[in-house]
């Protein structure tokens, strides 16, 4: 995929062209270690690669749980927050406070990025801008679409405005794919827009790691051909249409039983409403690998990613995908080739879709296959080197970009 950047970024900087110093990031983070998801994982990967590979200073402000999701990565301010009701994983800052102000003041940021719209990013927002500090938003989520599963869509105007003032406001925007980048340029112009794509870690996910002994460990045969579900437990993940597609398939003759690799609090709903499920909770390091790669197709019926993590991992390990027909998977997957596209709320679609698949292994091996090989471009180190040049840049600390650079 290629990458344009502008002829130039502003150059706000207080820091304009200080090569004394090492560039210092402030990173404003909704649930930076709270939860465990592609999001997070992500921004834990950028904090360690600005930190062991750049040479630059991080300081994380973000809620945090008295127990981490998973191991982060860098100096974490944790500003005041409150749980969700009956989501107690995710938490919700109370905004930017006096001591997270005097803490970021005496951090002195080249470049503040800001992850979450949430009010702890909008009022750090409006500080850096008022302080003269260049301020980068990044997009991880599309939180539009989770209005609809709550059955809220009446917020949906008042939504989209404000995030549309709240991207509006930053110097820079990183985009996840070009769908997305090329829907916000329409918007905010092409000059603000960047891609901060997602890699994929070979060592964890890959082909090789299809194990026939936890496939019979499982129940499962040779022969089998096992669908996964791979992503937290919660509705607005699809789950509602993921049940009915694989409630349809059995209704067609295909006695399958999915495999379902993560954690929530739909997890009993999903139970009750789909029997005759292999749950294996939340894996980690090889176990998930060889969980994900001992599966045969992967069914993501999300809508709410602004990327598809689970899309690529899965992919890498060598799944057929049957996923969403939405921007964060149209730029992953070339339909038919790679994988397959399907109308989002369609339960049908994703059921003919899966029993063709069944019905023809030839095609079914052949989609796993260049499934594979497509994500070799998704490499990490490159990938957050271009999200260092943007700091850079944005700070006046580097020449201006007027060429275009392959993610």
């Amino acid at each position: 995929m290629t990458k344009t950047f502008p002829a130039a970024f502003p150059s706000i900087s207080r820091y304009h062209g200080d090569q004394s110093r090492p560039l210092r990031v402030a990173l404003f983070s909704g649930n930076y270690d709270c939860v465990r998801d592609g999001a997070n994982r992500a921004l834990n990967r950028l904090v360690a690669h600005l930190q062991d590979r750049v040479g630059a200073q991080v300081r994380i402000y973000s809620p945090t749980a008295p127990r981490k999701a998973f191991a982060s990565v860098g100096e974490i301010f944790s500003v005041r927050s409150v749980c969700i009701p009956g989501r107690p994983e995710y938490r919700v800052a109370l905004g930017f406070t006096r001591a997270a102000r005097e803490d970021l003041e005496a951090f002195a940021p080249d470049i503040v990025h800001l992850s979450a719209p949430d009010l702890l990013g909008r009022q750090a927002q409006k500080y850096a801008r008022s302080a003269g500090i260049p301020v980068v938003a990044s997009l991880h989520t599309r939180f539009e679409t989770y209005l609809d599963y709550y059955r809220l869509g009446v917020l949906r105007r008042p939504v989209d405005n404000y995030l549309a003032r709240f991207y509006g406001d930053a110097d820079h925007i990183l985009a996840p794919t070009p769908p997305i980048r090329d829907e916000l340029a329409a918007q905010f112009g092409q000059e603000k827009l960047s891609i901060w794509s997602r890699g994929v870690d070979r060592t964890m996910f890959g082909p090789g790691l299809r194990s026939e002994a936890v496939r019979a460990h499982l129940g499962y045969g040779p022969d089998d051909v096992v669908p996964l579900f791979f992503g937290r437990l919660v509705l607005e993940k699809g789950l509602g249409v993921f049940a009915e597609a694989i409630a349809a398939l059995r209704d067609g003759g295909h006695a399958v039983r999915p495999i379902v690799i993560g954690e929530g609090p739909a997890r009993d709903w999903l139970a009750r409403r789909l029997p005759n499920v292999t749950f294996l909770g939340f894996l980690d390091g090889r176990k998930l690998g060889e969980a994900v790669a001992s599966a045969d197709i992967l069914l993501n019926p999300s809508v709410t990613e602004a990327f598809g993590n689970v899309n690529l991992e899965a992919m890498a390990s060598g799944l057929a995908v049957v996923s969403a027909d939405v921007d964060s998977a149209s730029a992953l997957i070339d339909h038919g080739r790679t994988g397959l596209l399907v109308p989002p709320q369609d339960p049908r679609a994703y059921a003919d879709a899966t029993a063709t698949l069944i019905r023809q292994p030839a095609r079914l091996r052949e989609l796993r296959q260049s499934a594979a090989k497509a994500v070799d471009r998704y490499r990490w180190d490159a990938i957050l080197a271009d999200v260092a040049d943007v700091y850079e840049r944005l700070a006046g600390r580097g020449p201006a970009l007027h060429y275009a650079k392959v993610a």
